[in-house]
C-alpha cells in the first residue's frame, strides 16, 4: 500500500480566525486562555479535515501562533537575554521576539525577520550568542500537540525543523562572533531529549525538515549532517523522515550517506522532478521515498496523469511499501479552501486547488497507484477534463499583448541619460535638502478606511461618495506630512487593499478570490491575485488619486507602484508560461502607468520590487543569472520612458545584496530604499566597496513592530550608515510601508525620524 501524506497545513483557519484572535490578544481584548482555546480548536479542525479526507500520515506541530522557526527558538531556549530577562509570560516573550514589546516598563525590538527561501513567507531568524546554551522547554510544544491530536483520535507525525537547518538559517547576535553551525554539539542533546519524549508519547515517526539541503552549502554545514544524524537514530527514538523542499538535492548527494540510516527522505518533485531517479539510486537499502507531487506553493490543480506517472516510476524501483505520496512542501503557502469562493468564474474555478482540495488530491493519487486507476476513475476523468479546458481556454491568450511584446527592443529598457546628468536635473527640479526624508508609501489603514472600502465593494455607497471619502483621507495624510515636515510626500494609499491585489484588479489577465488568504508573517495575511492569462492595462490605475494629491501638496509627491517582478511573485503565477513572459507583460502595463503619472505632474515615482530577491533561484549559476537578466530588464522596461528630471525610486525588503549586487546596480534606479533596521549596518559596506553612485535610503526603524524608536536610536542608526555611505547619498526613511501600524505610534516614530535627519542636515551643513 502506498501511503498518503501532508507535510503541513495552513494555520490561520478558513476565515483567518488565528489572525483575529492574535490581534485581539495583542490589543488586550482577548484573554490568554481564550487565545489558547481558539488555537486548539483550529488544530483539531485541521486534523479532522485531513483525517476525514483519508490522509494516512497527518502532521502535528505544524501549527504556530506566529512562526514555526520562532517556535523552535523558544522550544530550545535560544532566547536572547534582552527577552528572557524581561520576566514576561512565555507567550508574551514569544510575541516580543516576533513583533517587539513596548509596555509595562519593557522595551525590546523584535528579532530580524527574513524571507523563507524563495517564498513570500517570513521567518524569525534565530539569533545566537557567543556563550549560547540550549535547554528543552519544560512542556515541549511538539509533545503537547502530538498528545492533543492523540487524545482526539488522530495519530500524527510531528514536524520539527532539523538541527542543521535551524543553525544554518540563524546568525550571530549584534556584537557577537559565534558561527551558528559551531553550536551543533550543544544543540544535538536537546534534540535527542525531545525525540525521546516524542517516542515515549507514542510517536513512531517524526518529520525532520532540512530545507537547507536545496542550497549551495559551505563544506562545514555539509559536514554537520553526519555527527548530527548519527546521534538522532536509535531504538529509543522515533524513525525520522528527512524532508527537503523548494529545490533539488542532487548537488548535496555527498550528505546522503550520513542520513541513509534514517527511515526515509522527502523530495520536492513539483519544483525539480528530474531529481527522482538520481535520488532513488542514493537511497539506503530500506529507505522510504516521500514523493512530493502535489504543489504546496501554487493553486493550480495537480495534473493527475503526470503525478501518477511520477509515482509509478518510483514504485517500479522501490515497491509500493517504500513510496509515500505527499505534498511537495507544507501547504502553508496556499489558501485554506476553494469551497469559500463564490464569486470566481466557474470556468477558472475548475482549474484551481487550495489546501483542502490538495489534501484530497494526495489521497486520489495514492489510491490510484495502490488500487489502480479504476478505483478513482471519476476523479481522473474530471481532472483530465479540467486540464484540457484550461489549455484551450480563450482566457489565456491575448494576441494584442503578444504583438506588443514582439516589438520590445533593448533601447526601450534604457533611461535617456546616465545618472549624473539625471541627478543634476532632478536636483534643480525637486530642490531637496541633504538627508531628505520620506516614507515608503502607505500610511495606516484605519478601521474607518476598511469599513468604507467594504461598503463601496458591496454597493452600499456610490462611487462619488467613496471618491470623496478617499480625497478627504488624502488631504488628512498630506496635512500630517506637512506637520511632520517630511521632504517628499506620498498620498498614503487609502484606496488600496494590497500592493499587488490593487493592481491586479485593474489589469486584464487576473482573477481574484474573496477568501484566498495566505500567511505572510505573524498575523499578516495576503490574498494573492491569480494570473490566468496574458496581462495588459485597460486604463490608468493610480493616476486619479496621485494627481489629486499633487494638486493640494506643497512638496514633491511620490507616485507609488508595485514593480513587475513583485506583481508576478506575489501573485499565483501561471504554470503554463515562463515567468519571464509574464514579467514583461506586467512591465509594459506598468510602463504605461509610469508615463501617465509623469504627465499628471508626478515627478518622483517609486516602483517597489521587494520580491526581486525572493525570486532569485536558490542556487548560484546559470539559472540565477538568467533570472536576474530578465527580472532587471522587466524593471527597466517599466520605468525607462520618463524624462531625466523625473526621479525613479525602488524599494526592497532586504539588505543582503552581496550575492547579486551587480543586478541591483543594473536596475539604474535613482534612489533605492531598503529594509535595514534589524540588519547589521555592515551589510551596507557592499555599496561602499562597489562605489555605488546613486542614492540609498536604508530603513532607520522597523515598521513590523508597534515599538516607537527614540530620536537618539535613529541618530545612532544614521551614524552607522554614514560609515559606509556618503552624506549626499543618504535618504532617511522607515523600513517599509506603514499600512499595518496605528497613527499614534506612526506619528511618534516619524517625528523622531525627521528630527534625527535634521540633526545631521545641520551638522553637515555647518
Amino acid at each position: 500500500m502506498v501511503q498518503s501524506s501532508v507535510l503541513g497545513f495552513p494555520r490561520m483557519g478558513a476565515n483567518r480566525e488565528l489572525k483575529k484572535a492574535n490581534e485581539a490578544y495583542w490589543a488586550d481584548k482577548l484573554s490568554r486562555d481564550d487565545l489558547l482555546k481558539e488555537a486548539k480548536r483550529l488544530r483539531l479542525e485541521h486534523w479532522k479535515i485531513q483525517k476525514d479526507a483519508g490522509i494516512d500520515v497527518i502532521p502535528s506541530n505544524d501549527f504556530a501562533f506566529y512562526d514555526h522557526i520562532l517556535d523552535h527558538i523558544q522550544l530550545f531556549n535560544a532566547i536572547p537575554e534582552r527577552y528572557s530577562q524581561a520576566s514576561l509570560d512565555p507567550l508574551d516573550e514569544y510575541f516580543a521576539m516576533g513583533r517587539g514589546h513596548q509596555k509595562g516598563g519593557v522595551d525590546v525590538p523584535s528579532l530580524e525577520m527574513v524571507k523563507w527561501f524563495d517564498s513570500n513567507y517570513h521567518y524569525v531568524k534565530p539569533t545566537f550568542q557567543d556563550n549560547q546554551t540550549f535547554k528543552l522547554a519544560s512542556d515541549p510544544k511538539p509533545v503537547v500537540q502530538f498528545l492533543e491530536a492523540k487524545e482526539a483520535g488522530v495519530h500524527t507525525r510531528p514536524v520539527l525543523v532539523g538541527p542543521v537547518s535551524f543553525l544554518a538559517l540563524g546568525k550571530a547576535d549584534r556584537d557577537q562572533s559565534v558561527d551558528p553551525i559551531s553550536l551543533l554539539d550543544k544543540l544535538i542533546p536537546v534534540y535527542v531529549e525531545l525525540l525521546e519524549k516524542l517516542k515515549a508519547a507514542g510517536a513512531d515517526t517524526v518529520q525532520i525538515d532540512e530545507p537547507v539541503l536545496v542550497l549551495d552549502l559551505p563544506q562545514k554545514v555539509k559536514d554537520a549532517f553526519k555527527p548530527a544524524y548519527e546521534k538522532l537514530v536509535g531504538d529509543k527514538l522515533p524513525k525520522l523522515l528527512l524532508a527537503t523542499y523548494f529545490g533539488d538535492i542532487v548537488h548535496n548527494f555527498d550528505v546522503l550517506p550520513a542520513v541513509q540510516s534514517l527511515y526515509g527522505i522527502h523530495i520536492d518533485l513539483v519544483r525539480n522532478p528530474e531529481q527522482l531517479n538520481s535520488v532513488i539510486e542514493k537511497l539506503g537499502s530500506n529507505q522510504v521515498l516521500s514523493a512530493g507531487v502535489v504543489d504546496g506553493r501554487n493553486i493550480w490543480k495537480t495534473n493527475f496523469k503526470r503525478a501518477i506517472e511520477t509515482v509509478e516510476t518510483a514504485i517500479q524501483k522501490l515497491g509500493k511499501e517504500r513510496v509515500i505520496v505527499a505534498t511537495s512542501s507544507s501547504l502553508l503557502h496556499t489558501p485554506h479552501s476553494l469551497e469559500s469562493e463564490k464569486k470566481l468564474p466557474e470556468e477558472v474555478k475548475d482549474w484551481f486547488s487550495f489546501a483542502v482540495q490538495k489534501v484530497s488530491e494526495v489521497v486520489v493519487i495514492a489510491k490510484a497507484v495502490t488500487d489502480g486507476p479504476a478505483a478513482v476513475r471519476d476523479a481522473l476523468e474530471a481532472n483530465a477534463k479540467s486540464m484540457q479546458a484550461r489549455a484551450s481556454s480563450e482566457r489565456t491568450n491575448n494576441k494584442a499583448v503578444k504583438d506588443r511584446q514582439s516589438k520590445v527592443t533593448a533601447s526601450d529598457m534604457e533611461r535617456k541619460s546616465p545618472f549624473p546628468e539625471r541627478y543634476a536635473q532632478q536636483k534643480k527640479h525637486l530642490s531637496l535638502p541633504l538627508f531628505p526624508t520620506t516614507t515608503i508609501g502607505s500610511f495606516p489603514q484605519t478601521k474607518d478606511i476598511r469599513i468604507q472600502r467594504n461598503k463601496f465593494t458591496k454597493g452600499e455607497i456610490t462611487p462619488e461618495e467613496y471618491e470623496k471619502f478617499i480625497e478627504k483621507e488624502i488631504e488628512d495624510v498630506i496635512k500630517i506630512q506637512e506637520e511632520l515636515d517630511l521632504d517628499v510626500f506620498v498620498h498614503g494609499e487609502p484606496e488600496r487593499n494590497d500592493m499587488v491585489q490593487y493592481f491586479g484588479e485593474r489589469l486584464d489577465g487576473y482573477v481574484f478570490t474573496t477568501h484566498g488568504w495566505v500567511q505572510s508573517y505573524g498575523s499578516r495575511c495576503v490574498r494573492p491575485p491569480i494570473i490566468v492569462g496574458d496581462v495588459s492595462r485597460p486604463a490608468p490605475m493610480t493616476v486619479k488619486e496621485s494627481k489629486y494629491a499633487v494638486s493640494i501638496s506643497k512638496k514633491p509627491m511620490k507616485g507609488m507602484l508595485t514593480g513587475p517582478i513583485t506583481c508576478l511573485r506575489w501573485s499565483f503565477p501561471r504554470d503554463d508560461v515562463h515567468q519571464s513572459v509574464q514579467a514583461q507583460q506586467l512591465a509594459l502595463a506598468l510602463r504605461d502607468e509610469v508615463l501617465d503619472l509623469e504627465a499628471a505632474g508626478v515627478y518622483v515615482i517609486q516602483v517597489d520590487e521587494p520580491a526581486l530577491r525572493e525570486g532569485l533561484p536558490l542556487r548560484s549559476g546559470t539559472e540565477r543569472e538568467k533570472y536576474l537578466s530578465w527580472a532587471v530588464d522587466a524593471f527597466k522596461l517599466s520605468v525607462a520612458g520618463v524624462q531625466d528630471s523625473t526621479q525613479i525610486h525602488s524599494h526592497f525588503c532586504y539588505s543582503e545584496f552581496q550575492d547579486f549586487f551587480h543586478a541591483i546596480a543594473a536596475l539604474d534606479a535613482d534612489v533605492l530604499s531598503i529594509e535595514n533596521s534589524k540588519s547589521d549596518a555592515k551589510l551596507l559596506k557592499v555599496f561602499e566597496d562597489k562605489a555605488y553612485p546613486r542614492h540609498i535610503g536604508p530603513g532607520v526603524y522597523d515598521i513590523h513592530s508597534p515599538r516607537v524608536p527614540s530620536e537618539q536610536e535613529i541618530k545612532d542608526r544614521i551614524a552607522e550608515m554614514l560609515a559606509y555611505l556618503k552624506p549626499e547619498q543618504l535618504w532617511v526613511n522607515p523600513d517599509c510601508g506603514l499600512k499595518t501600524r496605528q497613527w499614534k505610534e506612526t506619528k511618534a516614530a516619524l517625528i523622531n525620524m525627521v528630527n534625527a535627519a535634521k540633526f545631521y542636515r545641520q551638522k553637515y551643513a555647518s
